[in-house]
């Protein structure tokens, strides 16, 4: 590509980071948009892929050998929209930084709207909110639509700003204060912007501008049922004061329905085969709960590190083991409590934490390891 212009060999002043997954298809189509756009601004855009099997991170860097204002990083063995944009973020130099989608749904003509909002130096913050007066959500289907409204809504127990959309994906952020920040945020999850909202130590200043949300062109939503127990992670690991992992959470979530798993599967146990007896049934419906809270886990507590094929026999065989060893804890620190005098839903409680504890370590150790 022939360079045009000295902008495009000057210190990026706005760098765009934009996470993608399976988005091949759009990502000439974003570049030459944001080149359309952003014709007097020093810019560079930065794509985060989570090692996309359909070539993505090649495709960028493929443009990217014609074009030093693109870059890719390619994350191997992690997932997750939170953590690829912060890693995004962390490694720009720019004054500002710009977060977008890579499926087009996203107004990049917003964009010059908000860099000159930010360059006030009264401003720490732009969004670009679909919940003004002026904006349009055409691309927001009825899922989306009610987990990005129930999301806003909660968001309100942690985030102490008022702002129009919280949930939002689109904003604009001075370096600085992503610096400041990153050491708190989370990398689980998919909101972004409401995590630092809430980490932020200093009440940011913040402008708002409306723009069209557009259907969606190519790719994979990042958005589904499953985020949104990310979220209510999220918003429990802030009203904790960021004590509880939002995994820990999740994990334990997965672990509440286990025993409802557990009761159901054992009635049905005793109900149809009575001559088993309570010993065996009660045996059946552990196992039952263990591989109930095993597919759980891996689809939604671990799904950045989800094992498939065979990995999947041993690693529910390893699981098992380490609940069974759990449940050795939670017995004995349980008893000791109880001998010690004190009372009974206490001890009950302290040898479920910890047996809670022991089993989520060793699964994150043993069972869903990091690569």
């Amino acid at each position: 590509m022939k360079i045009s212009s000295n902008l495009e060999i000057l210190p990026p002043e706005l760098s765009i980071i934009v996470p993608v997954f399976n988005e091949k298809g759009n990502i000439e189509k974003l570049i030459e948009l944001v080149a359309a756009t952003l014709t007097d601004v020093a810019w560079e855009i930065i794509f985060v892929d989570d090692d996309s099997p359909d070539g993505t991170a090649n495709h960028v860097k493929a443009y990217a050998a014609k074009d030093r204002r693109v870059r890719c990083i390619r994350r191997v063995g992690r997932r997750g929209l939170s953590g690829a944009t912060i890693e995004g973020m962390l490694s720009s130099s720019a004054r500002y930084v710009a977060v977008m989608d890579g499926d087009l749904q996203h107004d990049e003509r917003v964009l010059i709207k908000m860099l000159a909002l930010i360059r006030s130096p009264s401003v720490d913050m732009v969004i670009a909110t679909r919940e003004r007066d002026g904006s349009s959500i055409p691309g927001l289907t009825g899922q989306r639509s009610f987990i990005s409204n129930f999301g806003k809504l909660l968001s309100r127990l942690v985030i102490k700003t008022d702002v129009n959309d919280p949930m939002s994906g689109f904003f604009m952020v001075r370096r600085e204060i992503v610096e400041e920040v990153a050491p708190k945020l989370a990398t689980e999850g998919f909101k972004i912007l409401a995590d630092i909202l809430a980490s932020s130590s200093k009440k940011l200043s913040i402008r708002e501008t409306p723009y069209v949300f557009r259907e969606r062109h190519d790719g994979e939503s990042k958005l589904d049922a499953r985020v949104a127990f990310d979220y209510i992670g999220f918003l429990f690991h802030h009203l904790t004061g960021r004590l509880v992992p939002i995994r820990f959470f999740l994990f334990g979530l997965v672990g509440a329905f286990g025993v409802i798993v557990h009761l159901t599967a054992l009635r049905f146990y005793l109900s149809i085969m009575p001559s088993w007896g309570f010993e065996l049934s009660q045996t059946l419906a552990t196992f039952t709960a263990m591989a109930s809270n095993f597919i759980l886990n891996n689809q939604l507590t671990y799904r950045d590190r989800r094992i498939k094929g065979l990995q999947l026999i041993s690693g529910f065989l390893i699981f098992a083991l380490s609940c069974s060893i759990g449940i050795i804890a939670n017995i004995g620190i349980a008893q000791l409590i109880y001998s010690d005098g004190q009372v009974w839903w206490l001890a009950g409680l302290a040898g479920a934490i910890t047996g809670s504890v022991f089993n989520y370590v060793t699964s994150g150790l043993f069972v869903w390891r990091k690569k």
